[in-house]
């Protein structure tokens, strides 16, 4: 009898526990036996394992019976990955490669029949993992997935394409054979610098609009745009990507580690904003995530991003209603029967909506051919309670045609931009975060408001009804206004534009 061990990791969420793949060849009925609370693909390795291994000229122990046992025995295993491990368990067990060269290495590694290696989701979730769990093991991952892997610093990271080249790098040296080959290190991501976003001076008018998408991207504010069809709202939201600062390099690890853990990260696109629009016929699961296993949803793939929602209140109810927490923490935890995985989803929300179903309310061009029962009906869609987590709300009003093409261009994304990194910068330096993030104990420290701009928010807020959250929400935003204007403390003016920015819709 013989035994093997090679380590490996599962993924729980953003988490990778560790997984050790114990082997053991025994004599008795030839069998192939796979125990470890696997799932469907884990289990369907034992053919992708048998075929490669016969594929790549390896001698696979048809007469012996073969146990693999994926430690810990409570840990659900999905996909893959654990193909590899596996395979080279198999082979060590057989003594047909260096068991005690296993010791300091960890793998995960789809194979197909022909023996190649194929990419697995999560690879940064794993490196990630690994680096912060300080065991000093060497990742050899696909060449692909090796890539996404590279981007962890100070990781020992090995890559390969093949079966074969493992298994030569593993083989034992006696006292006078040649050196075994040793594994490739993945190149250097490949990040396109200059990128062009869509520019800001593309919008003309709607002066109103492109105020508070600054704002938006100063303070990391939520913002909806409100008007009729046409009026350059999908424009508006897409070009607050080019208004943002760049992504520091903690951010851009999240941000990666989430799309590798869905299979959508290219390593091209390291630390650029994710825009993410999902069509309106998303449900709950795609925005906030779930399934089994849970998987991060859009809310979460969109994180230190952009979640643009056109169209927002032909949203399925049940689906706006489950970014209701998420907006307000930051982060969403799925709850299954068998696990619980919790995901980031700190992103910033910029939704479109018409003010009823023709599209026509307030505009000059057409008249409106809605009752004022069924434009309440439509506007009734969205809850008080997600409009309350929602900043900023702007209508956005039809150009007539003279002053559309007569208008100039309007102001550069880059002119914006510098402005709002430096308004940034203040909130970095004063509170150490954006002014979105600051909690209900912070405002009185962090927002300094005159007497007179005490005075007068609390008198808006008592004639307009607002709620508690309602009204830190206008704070924050004006304590951005006033960052804007490099003013250290928050006058009327600032919020009294803050107030105008949260009008409700009109018709409600």
């Amino acid at each position: 009898m013989s035994l093997a061990i090679v380590h490996s990791r599962a993924l729980l969420g953003l988490q990778a526990p560790e997984v050790t793949v114990e082997v053991h060849l025994a004599n008795g009925l030839p069998s192939f036996t796979l125990v470890g609370l696997a799932d469907t693909e884990v289990k369907e390795a034992r053919e992708r394992v048998r075929a490669a291994m016969q594929h790549s000229g390896l001698d696979f122990p048809h007469n012996r019976r073969i146990t693999v046992n994926l430690a810990p025995a409570d840990l659900p295993k999905e996909g893959g990955r654990f193909d590899l491990p596996i395979a080279l368990g198999i082979l060590a067990a057989a003594g047909h490669i260096d068991a005690a060269a296993l010791d300091g290495l960890e793998f995960a590694g789809e194979l197909s029949l022909a023996g190649d290696l194929r990419p697995v989701r999560g690879a940064l979730p794993m490196a990630l993992a690994l680096q912060r769990s300080g065991r000093g093991r060497t990742l050899v991952l696909p060449r692909r997935s090796a890539e996404e892997a590279a981007l962890v610093p100070g990781l020992a990271l090995r890559c390969a394409d093949h079966l074969d080249e493992i298994v030569e790098a593993l083989q034992p040296v006696e006292p006078g054979d040649p050196p075994t080959p040793v594994l490739p290190r993945p190149r250097p991501v490949e990040v396109r610098e200059g990128a062009l976003l869509p520019d800001l001076q593309d919008v003309r008018g709607q002066a109103a609009a492109k105020r508070a998408l600054e704002i938006a991207a100063a303070g990391r504010h939520s913002l909806l745009l409100v008007g009729p069809p046409g009026t350059g709202k999908s424009m508006l939201a897409q070009r607050l990507a080019g208004l943002l600062p760049p992504l520091s390099e903690e951010e851009a690890l999240e941000s990666a580690a989430v799309l590798s853990l869905a299979g959508r990260f290219e390593p091209a696109d390291w630390a650029r904003r994710v825009l993410r629009s999902p069509h309106h016929s998303a449900s709950s699961v795609a925005l906030v995530g779930g399934g089994s296993p849970p998987r991060p949803g859009e809310i979460s793939l969109a994180h230190h991003g952009i979640l643009f929602l056109d169209e927002l209140p032909e949203f399925p109810r049940g689906a706006l209603e489950a970014l209701r927490e998420p907006l307000e923490n930051g982060r969403i935890t799925i709850s299954r029967a068998a696990q619980q995985a919790e995901f980031p989803a700190r992103c910033q929300l910029v939704a479109a909506m018409n003010p009823c179903p023709c599209g026509m309310l307030g505009s000059t061009a057409k008249p409106c051919r809605c009752t004022p029962e069924a434009v309440q009906r439509y506007q009734n869609k969205l809850s008080g309670p997600l409009l309350d987590r929602i900043d900023l709300r702007v209508e956005v009003l039809a150009i007539p045609p003279e002053e559309l093409t007569g208008a100039p261009d309007g102001e550069p994304s880059r002119a914006v931009a510098e402005r709002v990194a430096e308004a940034r910068r203040r909130q970095q330096a004063r509170q150490g975060g954006s002014n979105a993030e600051l909690e209900a104990g912070q405002l009185n420290e962090q927002v300094r408001a005159e007497p007179e701009a005490t005075r007068f928010l609390n008198t808006a807020a008592s004639r307009l009804g607002w709620s508690g959250r309602s009204l830190h929400r206008v704070l924050r935003v004006a304590r951005t206004i006033a960052d804007l204007a490099e003013a250290d403390t928050l006058g009327v003016i600032h919020v009294a534009e803050a107030i105008q920015l949260r009008r409700a819709l009109p018709g409600r």
